[in-house]
């Protein structure tokens, strides 16, 4: 057998006895009558306490997936990879597992050359979804201190560095996409940019980071609401935009997401004396004000379309759930948000593990009703039918992810 499988064998071993949320039991343990004790090396233990969501979850996406959180199954720089493996990488954090620690690292390994070439990685596209993935190297690189990550982590910084801009200096979110800017886009750059100038020390970038974050807010809040609108054109050409302000027409509820975790993910990093901090945290409250608005009373959910919760064919929507209850919950266990958010994240993780969340006879844990893609083209008009028309899929890691980061700030 190949060391490739022994290990991908030995992996779906340790899944296989945890998915089940019975806990990770020995080989050598066995089982008292009635459950409550285990036999270890002849001593009566404690049965061991019901895996938590965060594992049960990770545990059942890498079931589904042994290498790479796709449905193809292929290599590839994805941002959806690389948040799967960053949640991994959390819960490994958690847990000290080692058989996580391994996954992580073949991942690199497999994924980053001797040269510290970044395999799949087009850096003449300018996407920023490109960036996310860069963020489990920073880990590794402090582990193994092997230069191949190193290199890699500076690809990524120098395509930042050649990012097209708006007139504002606004990172266009793709080459193929002119003078737009979407939230999407704060989480794939952001994170990344504010742990690179925290680890490599280069401190004028913090400014680079909170302007990306400013200039969002500032050309896609709505005043009214207080929602942040998916997008903006700053040429006002493409035909999803307000003549006006530039904006997309409608308030997708993952986009909203994607910036919210943005902002607490890279508070982690940011000075404490830093000149525009502050505005990051008026920022965030602000956007947990508008998003605690627009919960649902009834589930402690949110809409795809956050702010038309009565339209027919609008629906709760895991991934922004998901990604509301860790940017609450995180902001609030972290100080970035008073302590009285936590409780609309309880709410908020409750309705998702009491309505989104089924767990199969075998113990494998799904994600229902995660919007599987949504953007703003040609052909994407950025609509009310248009979000609600896109396909729903059970178990999108855009979904899973979230979850998972936010079942580990709710310790669960």
């Amino acid at each position: 057998m190949s060391k490739t499988n022994t290990y991908r064998t030995g992996l779906l071993a340790l899944m296989l006895t945890c998915i089940s949320g019975s806990g990770c039991v020995s080989a050598s343990s066995a089982s008292v009558p009635g459950g409550a004790q285990t036999v270890a090396a002849g001593t009566l233990q404690p049965a061991p306490a019901p895996a938590k969501w965060s594992a049960r979850m990770m545990n059942s996406v890498l079931k589904r997936s042994p290498w790479m959180a796709d449905p193809a199954q292929k290599d590839t720089w994805g941002y959806t990879q690389g948040l799967i493996i960053y949640a991994l990488e959390q819960v490994w954090r958690k847990t000290n597992d080692p058989q996580y620690l391994a996954y992580i690292q073949r991942y690199g390994d497999k994924m980053i050359d001797a040269q510290g070439q970044i395999k799949t990685y087009k850096p003449e596209d300018l996407s920023l979804d490109n960036i996310n993935s860069g963020k489990v190297l920073f880990n590794l690189y402090a582990r193994t201190k092997d230069e191949k990550y190193r290199k890699a982590l500076t690809q990524l910084r120098e395509q930042l560095r050649k990012q097209p801009r708006t007139s504002a200096g606004g990172y266009w979110h793709k080459l193929k996409y002119p003078q737009q800017m979407w939230l999407d886009g704060a989480y794939m750059a952001s994170p990344f940019l504010a742990q690179y100038a925290a680890t490599f020390h280069e401190p004028a970038a913090f400014g680079e980071v909170a302007n990306q974050l400013i200039l969002l807010e500032k050309h896609l809040r709505d005043p009214k609401t207080g929602l942040l609108y998916h997008g903006y054109d700053e040429s006002r050409q493409q035909k999803w935009a307000n003549k006006t302000t530039g904006a997309s027409p409608n308030v997708w509820g993952r986009a909203m997401g994607w910036y919210g975790m943005a902002l607490v993910d890279v508070l982690d990093y940011f000075p404490a004396q830093h000149p525009q901090r502050p505005e990051l945290l008026r920022i965030l409250d602000r956007l947990a004000v508008a998003v605690v608005k627009y919960q649902d009373p009834k589930s402690g959910l949110w809409y795809q379309v956050m702010d038309q919760p009565t339209q027919p064919g609008n629906y709760l929507e895991a991934s922004a759930s998901s990604m509301f209850v860790y940017t609450l919950a995180k902001g609030a266990n972290r100080g970035y948000l008073p302590k009285t958010y936590r409780r609309a994240a309880e709410k908020g993780y409750a309705g998702i593990t009491g309505q989104l969340v089924e767990v199969k006879p075998d113990g494998e844990v799904n994600l229902l009703q995660v919007c599987e893609v949504a953007g703003l083209s040609a052909d994407r008009d950025g609509s009310f039918e248009y979000y609600i028309k896109e396909p729903i899929r059970v178990n999108d890691p855009k979904g899973t992810g979230p979850f998972i980061l936010a079942s580990l700030e709710l310790n669960q």
